[in-house]
């Protein structure tokens, strides 16, 4: 508490404790929060007024009149003037996002003038005062303006009143005339009585790092036309008065300007006042589509048939980023294709909506059916379902929005037998496949990706494109597809998704997805549940669900066009089984881990390597099991009991998978434990020379690719059989990298230094997870190990 409050609290300290006096000033600092002039200096002179009245100083400044001429900041006073100009209420939020209200009012007297600040608790005192009364206000502070003039602040407290005993001589006379258009002159005030024609949309504009927005009404009285431009703050005017086009307005004190021998008026100080004011009327005439030639300035009202989504472009101006929209509007009289820019885009709109447009653009087009398209600008109104619409207009516009709202079912769909149809579908989403990536002939990029969707009576098949098919979807998501092109597949009906096209994904409690089918119920007609036993090879429509038991290391490959591509492997197991699993790309790159339950949805099953393997396709779905499907599998654990089957080696048959075997090594083959590979081809080749080249396909090796590989015989108390250790089983049987292995052996030229801890395996106990096979050259059967689950000596 600094000293001047101090001295405050010196008039009433035989009333109040320090501690009350504070928690006093705390009070009223907290209710005045959002007015900028309270400190806590102000809040402790309320409490010393409200508990001993005002001090005699007090009593002086605010009983005596002082002209406004002698103010001088920092004191407090009572000031007497002529109301010049009040401007209309702005609204502001505090920085704890509190709301609040400020308004001007310019008074004057013989001896100067004034800006007077009114805040949000003053503003109500102001219903009863217009320009040109002389009035009287109590207790204001006296600050130094941001224009370094004199400037007057309210506080809670100060009065209004109307000072009746003037001495009239000592205030300018107030004459409020109404200028015309025609007569208005640069750099000067005037007060105009004009007809609002139109409300542009209000742009936004980045100025010294800040984000402002502007907007210019289109104003008309009997001798001309001007633009009235509203920045800032002053733009929710056309909000809180509730303007519309037609209305008619009295502005006081706006700013002429001239601009390129064209001139404007500029709102500041000024007000607005909407009323009936006496200012021809004015008709918008309105245009039917169908009557639509090249033309500028047009009006017409119509009903959103066809709704794009917004898109960006880079102008090549200057390199920004832009935003346009394009919809067609429809009338009983024809349809046409509308571009909307800018900030324009922001507005919410929906297909069916009514829609008037004043002020727009009609171009020859090619591209369109009717062969005109209308571009809207900066002066443009744009109005969302508007009222006052005729009866017949209303008729005419309803029955136009029954045909454009009409959904689709896809049993409907899938008879139709026509490309080219524009429907709109509501459905879920099946079986998402990747993104494919493609050349066009013009050298281009393009992306495509294909889906299933169901809404419970039919089926069909989606092509997402390009920025269509980089989004995100969900499996099982309930969507509505606007714009979608029928496309005649070999054997079902598929629907294109392009740029004109428009994926709106549902909440799940919205209307038109509360009657869809659940997920469930829907994948349950659509698919069948096989266990892993029952697969069998070329299977379509299924769903396999099971546990992850392995997960390899993501591979990655050269493709033919040069690009990189990426495999992983996992195994999957239920109760039934295990099966082996290929993931290509973005699949493959995913995070799998051992134990998690997973779910594939309408997989290919292939025959490879002896066995059944599940292949992800673009029309696979990867999912995640529901809770029921999850209690239905056996744990980890549990899986690991009654897949890995301990087996001795004299048991074994060749078709055996994922047996557990315990035995000890001998007969380490370690004379060549680094294989060289080609990195194009994979074949093996004798590097014989630093510089060679592969016999196989012909390229150049500069450096190869090494296979590690450890091959040895494994023996139990039952019998004995070969087993061949690769890449990192081999780095685990042998406690080093392969890196480290290629470094001490000079590339495998030289195994001396890795003789010792080779002949170091024999004796060794292991315990490994392997497969079985025949081994047709040496015709016996042979292990493939996948895991080592211990060893010792």
């Amino acid at each position: 508490m600094d000293n001047e409050i101090l001295e405050l609290y010196e008039q009433v300290k035989d009333k109040l404790t320090i501690e009350e006096f504070q928690a006093k000033i705390n009070d009223i600092s907290k209710e005045n929060e959002d007015l900028g002039f309270v400190d806590d200096y102000y809040a402790a002179e309320q409490v010393v007024n409200n508990i001993i009245g005002a001090s005699k100083d007090d009593q002086k400044s605010n009983g005596e009149i002082l002209n406004i001429g002698d103010l001088e900041p920092g004191s407090q006073a009572a000031i007497v003037g002529r109301i010049m100009s009040i401007s209309n209420p702005k609204s502001f939020k505090t920085r704890k996002g509190k709301s609040g209200q400020v308004c001007n009012m310019e008074l004057k007297d013989s001896t100067g003038e004034i800006r007077v600040v009114l805040w949000t608790e003053n503003i109500k005192l102001l219903k009863n005062f217009k320009e040109g009364n002389i009035v009287k206000i109590t207790d204001v502070d006296i600050k130094e303006g941001f224009r370094g003039d004199n400037e007057a602040n309210l506080r809670p407290r100060s009065t209004i009143t109307h000072f009746k005993e003037a001495d009239l001589s000592k205030f300018p006379e107030y004459e409020e005339k109404i200028t015309d258009i025609e007569d208005l002159v640069p750099e000067t005030k005037a007060n105009i009585i004009a007809r609002i024609v139109r409300i542009p949309t209000p742009r936004t504009y980045e100025k010294n790092g800040k984000e402002g927005k502007v907007t210019s009404l289109e104003l008309k009285d009997a001798t001309g036309e001007i633009s009235y431009t509203l920045w800032n703050k002053n733009v929710d005017l056309i909000d809180e008065l509730g303007l519309d086009a037609g209305d008619s307005v009295k502005i006081l004190g706006a700013q002429v300007r001239e601009r390129n021998g064209e001139l404007s008026l500029t709102h500041w100080d000024g007000r607005i006042i909407k009323g009936d004011f006496d200012v021809p009327e004015f008709t918008q005439e309105f245009i039917k589509i169908g009557d639509i030639t090249e033309q500028n300035n047009i009006a017409i009202k119509g009903v959103i048939s066809k709704l794009q989504d917004i898109r960006t472009f880079t102008r090549k101006s200057d390199g920004s980023e832009g935003k346009l929209r394009n919809f067609d509007v429809s009338d009983d009289t024809g349809s046409i294709r509308t571009t909307i820019w800018g900030n324009d885009t922001d507005i919410l709109l929906t297909k069916g909506d009514i829609v008037k447009i004043i002020g727009a653009d009609a171009r020859f087009d090619d591209y369109t059916d009717s062969g005109y398209s209308l571009n809207t600008n900066f002066n443009t109104q744009l109005s969302i379902n508007p009222e006052n619409l005729s009866d017949e207009e209303l008729d005419i516009f309803d029955e136009i929005k029954q045909k454009v709202s009409q959904i689709k079912r896809l049993s409907e769909v899938e008879e139709f037998d026509e490309d080219g149809i524009e429907v709109d579908v509501i459905g879920r989403m099946f079986a998402i496949g990747e993104i494919n990536e493609f050349q066009r002939d013009d050298g281009s990029v393009g992306y495509a990706r294909s889906a299933k969707f169901s809404d419970g009576e039919g089926r069909v098949g989606l092509t997402f494109w390009d920025q269509k098919a980089k989004q995100e979807y969900k499996t099982g998501g309930a969507y509505k597809i606007e714009n979608a092109k029928v496309r005649l597949g070999m054997y079902e009906v598929e629907l294109n998704i392009g740029g004109s096209a428009r994926v709106i994904e549902l909440p799940e409690d919205s209307d038109q997805a509360r009657f869809l089918p659940s997920f469930k119920t829907i994948e349950t007609m659509l698919y069948s549940h096989k266990s892993i036993a029952d697969v069998e090879e070329d299977d379509e429509g299924i769903i396999v669900t099971g546990r992850i038991i392995e997960s390899s290391d993501v591979r990655e490959f050269d493709r033919t066009d040069g690009s990189k591509g990426h495999v992983k492997s996992l195994e999957i197991a239920d109760n039934s089984g295990s099966i082996n699993v290929t993931l290509w790309n973005e699949n493959a790159k995913k995070e799998w881990n051992v134990g998690d339950a997973i779910k594939f949805q309408d997989p290919q099953i292939s025959f490879r390597n002896d066995s059944l393997e599940i292949n992800v396709s673009r029309s696979t779905s990867i999912l995640e099991p529901d809770e029921s499907e999850i209690d239905d599998l056996p744990t980890y654990d549990e899986l690991k009991e009654s897949i890995y089957v301990p087996k001795t080696i004299e048991a074994l048959e060749d078709d055996d998978r994922n047996v557990r075997i315990t035995g000890t090594l001998k007969e380490v083959f370690g004379n060549k434990i680094l294989i060289t590979k080609c990195p194009s081809c994979g074949n093996t080749v004798d590097q014989s020379s630093d510089d060679f080249v592969c016999s196989f396909c012909g390229e150049p090796i500069d450096e190869p690719r090494y296979l590690l590989m450890v091959p040895v015989r494994l023996e139990d108390d039952t019998g004995e059989i070969s087993i061949t250790f690769f890449d990192n089983l081999a780095e685990e049987l042998l406690d080093m990298k392969k890196e480290d292995i290629i470094n001490l052996t000079d590339n495998g030229s030289d195994l001396g230094p890795m003789e010792g801890r080779i002949d170091d395996l024999n004796g060794l106990t292991v315990e490994v997870i392997t497969n079985v096979s025949f081994d047709d050259y040496n015709e016996e059967i042979r292990l493939n190990p996948k895991r080592i689950l211990s060893k010792y000596y």
